[in-house]
């Protein structure tokens, strides 16, 4: 069907000829609807070439006494310095590492050797398991306690009055997500902070869904923690945390002798990734400029997703009244287009009896890509007892998606569910 293209003043056009991938094309000519945005973004060219660059310059550890060393070194902490402007914390309060599970898992180690029986952690139904199995086997090590929060099955958000009952003056921690990977849901991030401030938690935030549509600020919020993937946010394979200084300078990291007391690099384990910080940072120049910048990185960061925001809104508007109205597809989480604000574009169908991978391999071949099962999400699929039966269809858009695609999208859901 031929439709308006958005009325916001993000040039999508334009922003999409930066990259390379969207101008994938099926053997139909039709370029491939690249509809699992919250699996992996795709990368603009400015952070291929980034990552190429680096590598064709030369590869070196850090702190040698010949030029490519300084220069990894200063690629060092450019990354660390646009980290920071991404995550609204300090130079020095950035983390890399392979990814943000394996960070996880390094920092709740250490936070585990601060538990003592009888304390206890929060953690939510609603999160990716990387931001829940690591903090349980922190409480599990140090003879803790978890405590769950639940979700509201009819629309799939948290339930503040079961946040509220699992906090205590015992709660360490308490760990959520600022967005879910699986449904899409937007938690009240800031209520959900004071709370847990207000008997003295700490606070560990999921920030990989969010940071591809949403801008995070970790000293405005008041967190501890955020982690966030930069393949989500267009660039590469990657993990970056921002934690509290704090934080770093008491809690000890598992690290080898030769390594300096230096934060954060006593938190970076091992020989970083250097062209994938080259590539992150590039991610972060790209969404900096796409909306043509502000007067310092932090301000065009925000210009962007403010933009970004507004398209996502008709994006998501346009999907919910259309699957509303194919018979026979259910969605699973927030249906009312005029609560896109507690939402990203990131939305979990089931077709008719079909399992979810028999939907996600007949939407493929009608060059639709999309993913199915759990994506990890597994407490909120077992809760909503889908789990032991393949999980979801997860559609998700980000800004580079066009209401065409949102549309063609809904015409292959159309097409499949007749056959279901």
């Amino acid at each position: 069907m031929a439709t308006p293209q958005t009325t916001t003043s993000l040039d999508v056009q334009a922003l999409r000829a930066r990259f390379p991938a969207l101008g994938r094309s099926g053997p139909d000519g039709r370029p491939f609807v690249w509809a699992d945005a919250p699996g992996g973004s795709q990368a603009p060219e400015s952070v291929i070439a980034a990552i190429g660059d680096r590598m064709r310059a030369g590869q070196s550890n850090t702190h040698g006494a010949f030029p490519v060393s300084a220069e990894v070194d200063a690629l060092i902490d450019q990354a660390h310095r646009a980290g920071a402007d991404f995550l609204g914390c300090d130079r020095d309060e950035v983390v890399f590492g392979q990814n943000a599970t394996s960070l996880l898992l390094h920092v709740s180690r250490s936070f585990a050797r601060t538990l003592r029986p009888g304390d206890e952690v929060v953690v939510t139904r609603l999160d990716h398991d990387a931001n829940v199995r690591p903090w349980v086997l922190a409480a599990r090590d140090a003879g803790a306690t978890v405590r769950w929060v639940d979700v509201r099955p009819h629309d799939v958000t948290l339930d503040v009055d079961s946040f509220d009952a699992q906090l205590s003056e015992r709660t360490r921690l308490v760990a959520f997500t600022l967005a879910s990977n699986a449904v899409g849901t937007v938690p009240p991030a800031a209520d959900l902070i004071a709370r847990a401030k207000a008997v003295g938690a700490l606070v560990a935030l999921d920030g990989v869904h969010a940071a591809q549509h949403r801008l995070i600020d970790l000293h405005g919020l008041g967190a501890d923690l955020v982690a966030t993937s930069p393949y989500k946010f267009f660039g590469p394979h990657q993990g970056m945390l921002g934690v509290r200084r704090e934080l770093l300078e008491t809690w000890e990291p598992y690290k080898l002798r030769p390594v300096e007391d230096v934060d954060p690099d006593r938190w970076e384990t091992g020989t970083q990734s250097h062209e994938a910080m080259a590539g992150t940072a590039a991610a972060i120049e790209y969404i900096a400029g796409a909306t043509g910048g502000g007067a310092t990185r932090r301000a065009g960061i925000e210009a962007s997703f403010a933009a970004f925001a507004a398209h996502e809104r008709e994006l998501s508007r346009r999907f919910l009244a259309g699957v509303a109205e194919i018979e026979g597809v259910r969605l699973v989480g927030i249906a009312d287009p005029a609560r896109v604000d507690e939402r990203t574009p990131t939305f979990a169908v089931r077709v008719g009896g079909q399992a979810p991978a028999e939907t996600s391999r007949a939407l493929a071949d009608l060059g639709v890509f999309t993913w199915e099962g759990h994506y990890y999400a597994i407490e909120v699929f077992d809760r909503l007892g889908l789990l032991a039966s393949g999980g979801a269809v997860r559609i998700g858009f980000c800004h580079y998606h066009t209401l065409d695609e949102v549309d063609r999208v809904l015409d292959a859901l159309e097409v499949v569910g007749r056959r279901s």
